[in-house]
């Protein structure tokens, strides 16, 4: 087994580890989600962090990690005889993206059952993970089913297991800890609510503290043990500080003045829920056990809603979290300590005190943990620049610079480009799905053959069996057992017998946006009205899980504004800033789209992609669409279309045409497409225009009575 980087080695990045060391005094805060850019220490501080947690004490011999005091009465391995028990350091479980459901939660232990003919547990990483850490790295990117397990273990406490024919309940108390990019994509609100604590962290612009950045790695990846040797004091340093502040945190008192103070902060940030509420209570008790304290008081509030407010108080997926620290203060003020801060007994030190210095490992003055406090560094190593340098900078706004509207106008313009206006709010859509049976990653938007999801069949396996489909099995085996020589309970089963269960679930897909911003969409409302149905079907996308990309076309070119993506937000950021203007190079538009998909099949062929083209239909310019000097602007519109078609992209066109007179030209467009057009308002999930849930049926609706007659 490698030596562990040691967690109090990590350079910088106090909050992440303050976060941290407050979840291992008190696990009841429930767990912190680290987001931060790529190479930022994020798994190196969490896989650091096992080592500072005190042993945990169990029943020999218990799969489940009961405690020998107070053993769970539905333990599986239960009942247990009262006795002593054994010592064994706190795990860290690490819960793999591509995991299955058998693999977290537990199963039937096939070959027993099989062989034995007797029912047999096998415990998951859940039942590991009690009583210690469960991590995930890139928890984003974690596949539905295993988060709404996740959620049911983290609600309760405790794992039920209700599956081919096993029903086993066991305790599944564990600090769930995750790690992601947000530029990946985002999680989901209910995930994102069980985290107790959230951490933003970055790659730090101080030159020195960079420097010693590299420095560590260096020495570390040249000699582990070595390194490890040398931070050895700080950690047994700051394992101490936990005990200490784990054994103190029963007698911390949370008064009513804290608690206004909570309350009247969760209220005036306006969180839903009262979860809050409650997380900032423990949190604030911890940083008071941390510090030393018996009270908590207006600093420990303060820290706590640092911490625990900012993942909690965004509206929709859009919003990037944080906190204003200027609102947060004003409330904390109206409610201020009863009484003056008594100052803390003065503790001996001196150049033999075995304690911190300046009171902890976070470098707060008596113990008391600032903002951006955390365990730095040992007294043989230079110490690094300040903290301050680590902390985000607050981006500039995207918007462009206001400037006097220019009269808008509903015709085409080869003028300078228009600037980018706001878009409308964002509503719930209508359900687009690509039509047929996929077996693409998992999503919540197309019909699928998943590993997961409700069972349709069985089949006889195509390659590696790699979900069993039980009572299928036994029925194959069974007619054969007299000749088989079957003389004990359990059944003899031949490769040829093994049946793999046939799963139907729902996939994520490729939505490929195709918006024109060209002169005749110019009209600031009209484009504030099509820019907000985009990002209405953006946030469809993200609660649905899917990859997103934009082109968008205008002028003489088609651009691809945003490659294919899991982060919606960054869909959202470059629509935002969409200017409009120019001729309508409709062709080229499609034409890109079309090479954007080719690619994108060759690199992830299993995804099916979902085509989504935002016009009015109008074609006034061939633009880069290349090569035939013959077909005017709408013909070759109409060839790319039909390119598209014939390559089986599912397409819906958004009609964004307005007015009493209209042309029609997006119908004619969705023809060519092989798919249904939809106006804005159709759009709208409470609209009255019946728009077709499925692009198939859609297609039927539209197209040539000949065609239904060769499609039946």
């Amino acid at each position: 087994m490698s030596t562990p980087y040691p967690f109090t080695a990590v350079v910088g990045q106090s909050d992440l580890r303050l976060a941290l060391l407050l979840n291992a005094v008190s696990p009841a805060v429930g767990g912190v989600l680290v987001r931060g850019e790529k190479g930022t220490a994020k798994s190196t501080a969490v896989r650091a962090l096992s080592a500072l947690l005190p042993k945990v004490d169990v029943v020999s011999g218990c799969r489940f990690s009961c405690a020998p005091a107070g053993p769970d009465p539905a333990c599986p391995d239960g009942p247990h005889e009262p006795g002593p028990g054994a010592l064994r350091p706190a795990r860290m479980v690490e819960l793999p993206v591509g995991a299955s459901e058998d693999r977290l939660v537990g199963a039937l232990d096939i070959e027993r059952a099989l062989a034995e003919g007797v029912k047999a547990f096998e415990p998951g990483l859940l039942a590991d993970a009690h009583r210690g850490i469960l991590y995930v790295d890139e928890v984003n990117l974690l596949h539905d089913h295993l988060i709404d397990l996740l959620l049911d273990a983290a609600a309760m406490g405790a794992s039920y297991v209700e599956r081919e024919g096993v029903s086993v309940r066991h305790a599944a108390r564990f600090l769930l800890v995750g790690t992601m990019n947000p530029e990946e994509g985002e999680l989901r609100p209910q995930l994102l609510d069980r985290f107790g604590l959230t951490v933003e962290v970055a790659a730090s612009r101080e030159p020195a503290q960079r420097v010693e950045v590299v420095r560590r790695r260096l020495a570390y990846e040249d000699d582990p043990a070595g390194f490890a040797t040398r931070w050895a004091g700080d950690e047994h340093e700051v394992r101490a500080r936990v005990v200490a502040a784990r054994a103190l945190l029963p007698k911390v008192s949370l008064g009513d003045t804290a608690l206004l103070q909570i309350a009247a902060t969760c209220a005036g940030f306006e969180v839903d829920g009262m979860r809050a509420d409650i997380v900032m209570a423990r949190t604030a008790t911890a940083l008071a056990a941390w510090a030393g304290r018996t009270e908590v008081r207006k600093e420990d509030v303060r820290q706590a809603a640092l911490l625990a407010l900012p993942h909690r108080r965004r509206r929709n997926p859009f919003d990037a979290p944080g906190l204003d620290e200027d609102m947060l203060d004003r409330i904390l003020d109206e409610f201020p300590d009863e009484e003056p801060e008594p100052d803390p007994e003065p503790e001996p030190q001196g150049p033999d005190d075995d304690g911190p210095e300046d009171g902890g490992p976070d470098g707060g003055p008596g113990g008391t943990p600032p903002q951006g406090g955390g365990p730095d560094t040992p007294g043989t190593e230079p110490q690094p620049e300040s903290d301050s340098a680590d902390a985000p900078q607050a981006p500039e706004s995207p918007e462009a610079p206001q400037s006097p509207e220019p009269q808008p106008s509903a015709q085409e313009s080869t003028g300078p480009e228009q600037a980018a206006v706001r878009a409308a709010e964002p509503f719930r859509t209508k359900m687009l799905s690509v039509p047929g049976l996929g077996e693409g990653a998992s999503g919540r938007r197309s019909r699928a053959r998943t590993a997961h999801g409700r069972t349709t069949g069985a089949q006889r396996p195509r390659g590696h069996l790699t979900k069993l489909h039980l009572a299928a099995t036994i029925q194959a085996a069974a007619p054969h057992q007299k000749a088989r020589g079957r003389s004990g309970r359990g059944l003899v089963i031949r490769k040829d017998d093994l049946r793999q269960a046939s799963r139907e679930g729902r996939e994520g897909n490729l939505v490929l946006f195709v918006v024109d911003a060209s002169g005749s969409m110019a009209a600031r409302q009209r484009m504030g009205a099509v820019k907000g149905a985009v990002l209405s079907l953006l946030l469809d996308a993200y609660q649905r899980r899917d990859k997103v990309g934009l082109i968008t076309f205008r002028g003489s070119t088609a651009e691809l504004a945003l490659p294919p993506t899991s982060s919606v937000d960054a869909a959202a950021a470059r629509l935002e800033q969409l200017p409009t203007g120019g001729r309508t190079p409709l062709a080229a538009g499609l034409l890109k789209a079309h090479e954007v998909l080719r690619i994108e099949r060759l690199r992830d062929p299993s995804r099916r992609p979902l085509l989504v083209v935002v016009t009015d239909g109008r074609a006034t310019s061939a633009g880069n669409a290349g090569g035939r000097t013959d077909s005017t602007p709408r013909e070759l519109a109409g060839h790319s279309a039909r390119l598209l078609q014939a390559g089986g992209v599912a397409s819906v066109v958004v009609d964004c045409e307005s007015g009493p007179v209209r042309l029609g030209l997006a119908g004619v467009l969705a023809r060519d497409l092989g798919g249904p057009a939809v106006t804005l308002d159709g759009l709208r999930a409470d609209s009255l225009a019946g728009l077709v849930k499925n692009v198939r049926t859609a297609v039927a609706s539209t197209a040539s009575p000949n065609s239904n007659r060769r499609a039946a």
